[in-house]
């Protein structure tokens, strides 16, 4: 099959569909051109577009041209200084600025085609193969925003909104029911006069009766109206609610003593790439910030992020904490509801079997997703031991592990990969 790709000038967004037919074409090259971005550039920075370079070989089309063919002699004009055969001098000077040495290669290279990725098209790669797990519409919410439908139609609007083709419809209808009858009897006294003239004279009583009624059908008939105001039909719309999925995500920090820098910078890291998907995912989402030491308290996410305060470690209060939020703002049949939850694991030990059983008992059965993150470089602590109990109960949550700041992505997308069918 051929394909005929259009090289004219055109303006602005004109050549959308060869764009989009071009990432289709060199879609492996762009996605590997896109991992490499993401590897060389930091997460919080990852929403940008990208400058993408493919290799002039991978994009090399063919093409159809016109050879001279035989020998050709050409006078150039202005030529007043050679003739044909004269070899011409190398100029004197114009050496390079440059301290490189020329190389002594015979190859001839071309430079790579470079091309700009948009931000919706470099997160269309980024994102193209994650989803939320498991998830369900759980109900559509009506918001404050609408659409116009159409709903039928009806007998009365405004001038602007009359359906003519349906108006005509019910006017030509009308007419035939109408007249019918009379059209019925016109045929009838047309046939019974046209027989009669057959063997009677013109000033026949009965044709004279005939000629009358025939008369007064005819008129009957041209007085029917042939656009009634009965016949007017208008185009119906209503306003409907824009039903919108919406979800609220929870993100739970540890910003005890034990989480030194590095590992709040991988947590802040990890929800900063959580937090872009979740804007892409959804239309209407909403999130919930949760830190703990000791005490958990619901904060902005500008103090989410950047707030130094810092003390013990008592995981169960921010999980007291999710439960209560969740109950009180947040029900299971308006909300699809998600928690991430981010920490080194080291808690008290009583602590532990305090947060598996408040996992299991209370939140796991309201939430369609839980997924927790241990942040260490060393062996899991008391908590991921007592998490993996919960998978026993609720296959609807999931743990992993970060060791370093290139773990991030990887784990990101183990916990959020796309599931079976």
């Amino acid at each position: 099959m051929a394909h005929l790709i259009d090289r004219r000038l055109q303006g602005k967004n004109k050549s959308a569909v060869n764009r989009e037919r071009f990432l289709r074409r060199y879609k492996g090259q762009i996605k590997d051109a896109v991992q490499r971005a993401i590897k060389g550039r930091s997460i919080t920075e990852v929403e940008k577009g990208e400058k993408v370079s493919i290799p002039v070989k991978d994009i090399n089309e063919p093409t159809f041209g016109h050879a001279h063919g035989g020998i050709w002699e050409v006078v150039r004009p202005g030529n007043e200084q050679y003739q044909k055969g004269d070899q011409i001098q190398r100029p004197k000077g114009g050496g390079g600025a440059g301290k490189g040495k020329a190389g002594n290669s015979e190859e001839i290279t071309e430079d790579d085609f470079t091309f700009e990725l948009t931000r919706e098209e470099f997160m269309n790669y980024f994102f193209e193969d994650l989803e939320l797990p498991n998830l369900v519409k759980t109900q559509l919410t009506s918001i404050n925003e609408f659409r116009n439908q159409r709903a039928g139609y009806t007998i009365s609007g405004t001038p602007t909104n009359i359906h003519v083709l349906r108006s005509m419809r019910g006017a030509i209808g009308r007419r035939i029911a109408v007249g019918s009858k009379s059209r019925k009897r016109l045929r009838e006294a047309e046939q019974e006069m046209n027989e009669l003239l057959k063997s009677t004279f013109e000033d026949d009583y009965r044709i004279i009766a005939l000629r009358k009624e025939i008369h007064h059908l005819r008129a009957k008939i041209d007085g029917i109206a042939f656009l009634d105001p009965i016949d007017l039909r208008y185009s119906n719309r209503i306003k409907v609610p824009k039903p919108s999925s919406q979800a609220v995500m929870f993100c739970v920090m540890d910003v005890s003593g034990s989480m030194d820098q590095a590992k709040k910078d991988a947590a802040k890291r990890f929800f900063i790439l959580l937090y872009l998907f979740l804007e892409r995912a959804y239309e209407k989402i909403e999130v919930v910030f949760i830190r703990h030491h000791t005490q958990a308290t619901e904060v902005t996410e500008d103090e989410f992020f950047n707030s130094r305060e810092s003390g013990g470690t008592v995981v169960s209060s921010a999980l007291h904490l999710l439960n209560k939020v969740i109950n009180e703002r947040y029900s299971t049949s308006d909300w699809n509801i998600y928690v991430a939850q981010a920490s080194d694991g080291d808690n008290w030990d009583n602590d532990s079997v305090t947060c598996r059983e408040l996992l299991v008992d209370k939140i796991m059965p309201l939430v369609q997703y839980y997924a927790y993150v241990e942040i260490t470089d060393g062996e899991p602590q008391n908590l991921w031991y007592e998490y993996l109990q919960v998978q026993d109960y609720h296959p609807h949550f999931a743990q992993q592990k970060i060791e370093s700041p290139a773990d991030i992505y990887p784990v990101f997308r183990e916990l959020f990969k796309k599931q079976p069918k």
